[in-house]
């Protein structure tokens, strides 16, 4: 029977990466996993997981299309009538669970009638609508022939990002809503998302890595606070950590010189790293700064032959450090946008295959 007319909220949702419960066949540690991995619980005290997960174990799972109403799912869960319409609020706003108005009550459904069935829903809408931020996203992005020049830093953050469809907003204010739908300003939106819209403005239109540093001072903000939103730009992979080879001249050179009046050639050729280049450039090297007459450009010029790994060790003897900065991970926008969305498509598909797990215990 219909229960009448449907009334589904503004699409949002968070994705986690998070390491598979590989070979678990508890059914409680898999739906933990699924609540966490799709941002449904705050890990800020509180039994916000614990009543999510009775709502989902003692009704969805054991009857996914019984038409729950909030009275019955207090009733079977001993949950207040505020905290299941809170629960509720953020299972409908997510695609798990759909509405059907029958006369005063909102019934509840799982979508799909299994947990398998409503986590594909909802990985199909998901795909969709980001697939429409990130080509706003695309949109910004200056293509460059040089950025992508160096390759990057291995990442290993895990892949994290907000999906949420586009809502009213004054034109002028698109990008601030972006960066807020994307998850990108943090909990602090009207403050955090100018923060993050001018970020992603500054690395949009580089063609070279920028270090926190030059952000914060760019900006004006606190290197903290620009760590923070870098970190969650980061994790949605629309940004990346590389080396800044470039500025190996000018640290060499410093550590040259600095090494040089401080313990002299014969370090500089044992210990300094240099005797472990070719000797015309070692000889370089040495000449220029004995006479004096050594600088960055000509350091550049010596060390342009020796290959790049060569020339971070040469750093670190001299006790230096390579610099890093931070860039957009794409040559363009459609680069940017098609790692975007292959991160999310990883992520969901393994939601997808815990989903799948869970319905066959349950």
């Amino acid at each position: 029977m219909s229960l009448g007319i449907r009334a589904d909220p503004v699409f949002s949702l968070r994705i986690v990466e998070l390491p598979m419960p590989t070979g678990s066949k508890d059914t409680g540690v898999l739906l933990d996993w699924l609540l966490d991995s799709m941002g449904l619980v705050r890990r800020s005290g509180g039994d916000e997981s614990g009543a999510l997960h009775r709502i989902m174990r003692e009704a969805f799972l054991t009857e996914p299309l019984r038409g729950w109403d909030s009275k019955e799912l207090g009733d079977q869960t001993g949950l207040s009538n505020t905290g299941i319409h809170h629960q509720m609020v953020k299972l409908r706003e997510c695609g798990l669970v759909a509405a059907q108005i029958d006369g005063k009550w909102h019934r509840y459904v799982l979508r799909g009638g299994s947990m398998a069935a409503a986590i594909s829903l909802v990985e199909s809408q998901a795909v969709a609508v980001l697939g429409l931020r990130a080509s706003e996203l695309a949109g910004m992005v200056e293509a460059s022939e040089t950025r992508m020049a160096i390759e990057a830093e291995e990442d290993e953050t895990p892949f994290s990002i907000s999906i949420a469809e586009p809502g009213p907003v004054e034109s002028e204010g698109r990008t601030s809503a972006l960066v807020s739908d994307l998850g990108l300003a943090g909990g602090n939106q009207r403050s955090g998302s100018d923060l993050a819209r001018d970020i992603l403005a500054q690395f949009c239109s580089s063609h070279q890595p920028i270090t926190l540093l030059a952000l914060s001072e760019r900006l004006s903000e606190s290197r903290g606070r620009v760590t923070t939103v870098v970190d969650r730009m980061r994790a949605a992979a629309i940004v990346e950590r590389a080396p800044m080879v470039d500025r190996i001249p000018q640290d060499a050179f410093a550590g040259i010189s600095r090494q040089f009046d401080a313990r002299g050639e014969e370090w500089l050729m044992t210990r300094g790293g240099l005797g472990r280049l070719e000797e015309q450039v070692s000889k370089t090297l040495i000449e220029g700064a004995r006479n004096g007459s050594l600088d960055i450009d000509g350091v550049r010029e010596a060390l342009a032959p020796v290959p790049l790994e060569d020339q971070r060790i040469l750093l670190n003897t001299l006790g230096g450090r390579l610099a890093y900065g931070y860039r957009i991970a794409g040559a363009d926008g459609k680069a940017v946008s098609s790692r975007v969305m292959l991160g999310a498509s990883r992520t969901l598909r393994r939601i997808r295959t815990v989903a799948e797990r869970l319905d066959m215990l349950v």
